[in-house]
């Protein structure tokens, strides 16, 4: 009798700590979620929750609560768990590495481009990279893949798709041309030099395409990837200077060159290839062409007086070497917010953004701006544009009141207020735009 009622006794106390075990449990996974719902709920009054490019949809009737996805995420608060299930919180802030999608157990992640509602303006491409122009690729930022890493295996998968089409005879000078060197591109030419292609790389600015525009001390975040002719790269928090010198590296070794400052102004289909020419009157033909460019193109002008003054400019290269200056940015987005912080380590800086705040920003660049307000480095002002320049001054207006407008002292002027997809060019070579409205980039077959 004292064995049975000892048993009761051990069974009864096992189920009662499963039983608090699993309360302890279900309190803790409650008290999660309100705090996600409420990053939600911050994030929608704060702008930042619906996306702007790439971003992950997850399918709740796959998704198990592993918080795989959670803790590959090398963003903050791009995913949180909500009543056991994976949802986005600040889709705004993703920048489209894949690193979720690669690491959800049940592949339960689609990557998006556009919502319903938003829509994201892309050429016309297939699942090997060819336009609906038979004969023209296109990989990296252009197609929607602005993420080093994503572009670096976009440039090498569509010159693999190339030659496995087969390499035809023709009477061009070039089996392929390459227009733009920057991680699709370098990417691109040294999968060609693998396969013994006869090709040319065109750069109209610089080896970098759009990484050498960043300012000289930002962080490039990258993650472990395969470059072609070199291997596996195990980079993290690589700066620009780093990255750049690896490129250039890895392109010498492999005797491959980049003509630069040669920006393509027409691609014309010709008796069987295409004739492509450049702003500087150079002239080549090629069987094909892999378009690897920016989808800024050319950054966007404010219109104004003075803006065609030599003090004016679209990008930061050298910080370190500006000093003791008044400065002015213009702009709300990632680039402006790291410009500013960077210039105001040596001069005095307002940063001047028409939005009442910044709501599409990294959230460490989000820290240090706030940080920045706060003491005072960085002269914030909200709801304002710049409405003139001149030699040694600005004036700066009020968004909401036309009358309302100051004139400061001003030594130089960077604008970063985005850049407008290359539409025309692209039009013009006969290659079909289309508006993405959530649309699957990647998914699980």
């Amino acid at each position: 009798m004292e064995t049975y009622i000892e048993n009761i006794v051990v069974y009864s106390a096992a189920i009662l700590f499963c039983l608090l075990v699993v309360f302890f449990y279900l309190r803790r996974q409650k008290k999660n979620s309100q705090k996600v719902e409420e990053k939600i709920l911050k994030a929608k009054l704060d702008g930042i929750y619906e996306p702007v490019s790439l971003h992950p949809v997850v399918d709740p009737n796959k998704c198990i609560q592993t918080g795989a996805c959670i803790s590959a995420c090398p963003e903050k608060d791009i995913l949180g768990i909500v009543n056991g299930k994976a949802t986005t919180i600040n889709a705004s802030h993703c920048i489209g590495h894949g690193a979720c999608f690669h690491a959800c157990p049940t592949q339960a992640i689609t990557l998006m481009i556009g919502t319903e509602k938003r829509g994201v303006e892309l050429p016309h491409v297939n699942q090997n990279f060819e336009t609906n122009v038979e004969g023209i690729f296109i990989a990296g930022e252009l197609g929607g893949m602005g993420l080093i890493k994503n572009a670096v295996e976009q440039g090498r998968q569509a010159v693999e798709n190339i030659v496995k089409g087969g390499r035809k005879h023709h009477d061009a000078m070039y089996d392929l041309v390459i227009i733009g060197a920057g991680p699709a591109g370098v990417s691109a030419s040294l999968t060609a030099k693998k396969h013994k292609l006869n090709f040319l790389t065109l750069e109209q600015d610089t080896l970098g395409g759009t990484v050498f525009s960043f300012p000289r001390s930002k962080i490039v975040m990258t993650s472990p990837m395969e470059l072609p002719l070199y291997g596996k790269l195990k980079l993290y928090e690589t700066s620009k200077p780093e990255l750049l010198e690896l490129w250039k590296d890895v392109l010498k070794k492999n005797e491959i060159q980049v003509k630069e400052n040669a920006k393509v102004e027409s691609i014309v289909p010709e008796q069987g290839h295409f004739k492509i020419e450049t702003l500087a009157g150079d002239s080549f033909t090629a069987k094909q062409v892999l378009l690897a460019i920016g989808r800024r193109g050319t950054p966007r002008k404010l219109g104004i007086p003075g803006e065609e003054l030599e003090k004016v400019t679209y990008r930061l290269l050298e910080a370190e070497n500006i000093a003791d200056k008044d400065i002015v940015v213009v702009g709300g987005g990632d680039s402006a917010i790291e410009s500013a912080l960077l210039l105001a380590v040596q001069n005095r800086v307002i940063l001047s953004y028409r939005n009442e705040n910044f709501s599409r920003i990294k959230p460490k660049n989000q820290e240090k701006i706030s940080a920045a307000i706060a003491n005072g480095s960085v002269d914030v002002r909200f709801n304002t544009n710049i409405l003139e320049i001149s030699k040694d001054a600005v004036v700066i207006g009020s968004v909401g009141n036309p009358d309302e407008k100051q004139s400061v002292r001003n030594d130089l002027v960077f604008i970063f207020a985005g850049g407008e997809l290359p539409t025309q060019f692209l039009m013009k070579v006969g290659i079909t735009i289309t508006k993405k409205f959530g649309e699957a980039v990647l998914k699980h077959e």
